[in-house]
């Protein structure tokens, strides 16, 4: 009896994991929104937020989880940002560590700023987690917009991010 639960817990497992790397969120079109959140920790989501902001699609944007070793001014040279557009458009956020404390650093962002719609840009192997975790943070009249970046996620990256997504949830369920 025993073996047959867990084989029929390994195949949900086994067919949930299929399903996360199949099914991989894509990039969002070309809804506006009030803002744009980046968590920091993979390539190309910072250049996906930028010119997000640089299309019109959103007026300011967020850089959640920075290093606070990082000035602005080393950012913007990073990354091409003019100092006018630091000054009017930009926020680094210096107090998230991980992805729930990205979702808490942008939910103050998001209420301290009046902001009613965001485009969460992050990588497409970590857009569920985030979302999820952000759903938890903000207030229900926060419409969020997902906008994945694409990558080649190895089967490693993969695997673990499944097993965080799953653990994300099952905290979620109960209340954490």
């Amino acid at each position: 009896m025993i073996r047959r639960i867990v084989a029929f817990l390994f195949l949900g497992w086994a067919a949930g994991f299929l399903w996360f790397v199949v099914a991989l969120p894509g990039p969002a079109g070309a809804e506006r929104s009030d803002a744009v959140i980046v968590p920091t920790g993979g390539a190309g989501r910072i250049a996906r937020g930028l010119e997000v902001l640089d299309d019109g699609l959103a007026e300011r944007l967020l850089v959640s989880g920075v290093d606070p070793e990082v000035r602005a001014a080393e950012f913007a040279a990073e990354f091409d940002v003019a100092p006018a557009r630091m000054e009017c458009c930009v926020t680094l956020g210096f107090s998230a560590v991980d992805t729930r404390s990205n979702a808490s650093e942008t939910a103050k962002w998001v209420a301290q700023n009046e902001i009613t719609s965001l485009r969460l840009v992050t990588s497409d192997w970590h857009m569920r987690r985030a979302a999820g975790e952000l759903d938890r943070a903000l207030p229900p009249h926060v419409t969020v917009i997902r906008d994945a970046v694409r990558t080649e996620g190895n089967f490693a990256v993969l695997l673990l991010e499944y097993n965080k997504l799953l653990a994300s949830r099952a905290a979620g369920l109960a209340g954490y």
